[in-house]
């Protein structure tokens, strides 16, 4: 049977104007976010010299992430998730622009930096859960995967080309034109979500603060397609993640080349924006949860392949599949969550998603530097390759309603009235229904 080969989808940017502000402003602080993390890199070495320093940066951006990430997914699911954008969105806004102002004072206190970066990444933890439920309610169901698709590519784009820009700028104008342009790219974004429409969580009435509905991080337990999508990407990531390693193996194969290293991550990202490119293939494939397993399930394999690869190409070559495998993964696990949680539970639904997503690939890099350290780098690769195949197909097994999951047919367009048939008369809102319970009265303004 032959299977048509699509480019990537673009309706959700030409029917949904909200969408289109969205992604434009997420892709320009995705740029922004790219030029400022080696700006921030470049600054911590020159004033500390010490890898000590430049390791502080991961864990003064991570923990703000685990922790109110957490949180924003709470507030998500009590408030209008476009103010909560506004808010963390501002407070980025206010981080960068304090980047800019320091650099200009040639500051050289470490911890004073350090500060302005946990502030907007505790910012963006905050507002990203908030963000993730927005396509879901901006598109129909069947261009949502679509919709994660194009945020996917430009996300790829920002860490090709955001590397590089920051290192032109650097070069030329020096640190605060780098932090300049984050703080350009996030004023981008905050203009865009003053564009989006009011988004309160379903059922409440835009600007008004409610409890969130009791349940909201049990539902990813008590839904099976929601705990096996998320068990699928932590065992690929946890297991089978390869970063840490490249070191390791360009070191033993390539005599610690540099460039060589360098393309261990440009087969990644290429990968990645080459899946994206091709992503309408895949986005209007309805067994999502089947498309998850199997990309999940190839990436493993691929990385396993990396680690048996002993000429360079062979080994660029699963690399690239593997990043190919990992950018369908995630946009159809990223539309099956948003499509099988209730609106009243995906901010915090969310934030489970953001957090494995964030520690998931940290855990796993970790893991695989502890078992190359005990036997070798193409030993750890196999390994965790294969086990995490092994978790996955235990999943795929374990979890039939993940296996037959499909996404949701979009809802019909209205039909004209027949000016020539009968008027029906409209059902009394008060009255009981067939099953004797009562109707719902009609929403006041």
């Amino acid at each position: 049977m032959r299977i048509p080969v699509r480019l990537l989808d673009v309706r959700p940017l030409r029917g949904s104007r909200p969408f289109r502000a969205l992604w434009i402003g997420s892709s320009a602080s995705q740029l922004g976010g790219q030029i400022a993390t080696v700006a921030v890199l470049a600054q911590v070495w020159d004033v500390t010299g010490s890898p000590v320093g430049t390791g502080a940066i991961g864990l003064t951006t991570g923990l703000p992430m685990l922790l109110f990430g957490l949180l924003g997914g709470a507030l998500a699911d009590a408030v209008d998730r476009r103010a909560v954008l506004r808010a963390t969105t501002a407070g980025q806004l206010l981080a960068a622009a304090g980047l800019c102002v320091q650099a200009l004072a040639h500051n050289r206190n470490v911890l004073g930096l350090l500060a302005l970066v946990a502030a907007g990444s505790a910012c963006s933890a905050l507002g990203a859960p908030a963000r993730r439920t927005l396509p879901v309610r901006l598109l129909p169901a069947d261009q949502v995967a679509a919709g994660l698709a194009l945020t996917n590519v430009s996300f790829q784009a920002a860490m090709l080309a955001g590397p590089a820009t920051a290192g032109l700028i650097i070069a030329r104008w020096d640190l605060p034109a780098a932090y300049a342009a984050q703080a350009a790219a996030v004023a981008v974004s905050a203009l865009a979500v003053l564009r989006l429409p009011a988004m309160p969580p379903e059922g409440t009435v835009s600007g008004r603060r409610r409890r969130p509905e009791r349940g909201g991080w049990r539902i990813v337990l008590r839904r099976q397609t929601l705990w096996g999508s998320l068990a699928t990407d932590l065992s690929a990531t946890l297991l089978a993640m390869p970063i840490a390693l490249f070191p390791l193996v360009n070191e033993a194969r390539f005599g610690g080349n540099p460039q060589t290293l360098g393309l261990f991550l440009s087969a990644v990202a290429v990968g990645g924006i080459a899946a994206g490119l091709l992503s309408g293939t895949v986005t209007r494939w309805r067994r999502g949860g089947l498309v998850q397993l199997t990309a999940a399930g190839v990436w493993s394999l691929a990385l396993a392949g990396f680690g048996l690869a002993g000429p360079l190409w062979p080994g660029l070559g699963c690399l690239a599949v593997a990043g190919a495998a990992d950018t369908v993964s995630v946009v159809t696990r990223s539309a099956l969550i948003q499509l099988e949680t209730p609106d009243a539970y995906r901010g915090r639904v969310s934030s489970v998603e953001h957090v494995i997503g964030v520690a998931g690939p940290e855990l796993g890099n970790f893991r695989g530097g502890l078992l190359a350290s005990a036997t070798s780098a193409p030993f750890s690769l196999v390994a965790g390759g294969l086990s995490a195949g092994v978790a996955i197909a235990v999943v795929a097994t374990a979890n039939t309603a993940l296996r037959a999951y499909r996404t949701p047919s979009p809802a019909p367009p209205a039909r004209e009235p027949d000016p020539s048939a009968p008027e029906a008369s409209a059902p009394d809102a008060y009255e009981p229904d067939a099953s004797g319970t009562a109707g719902t009265a009609p929403a006041t303004g």
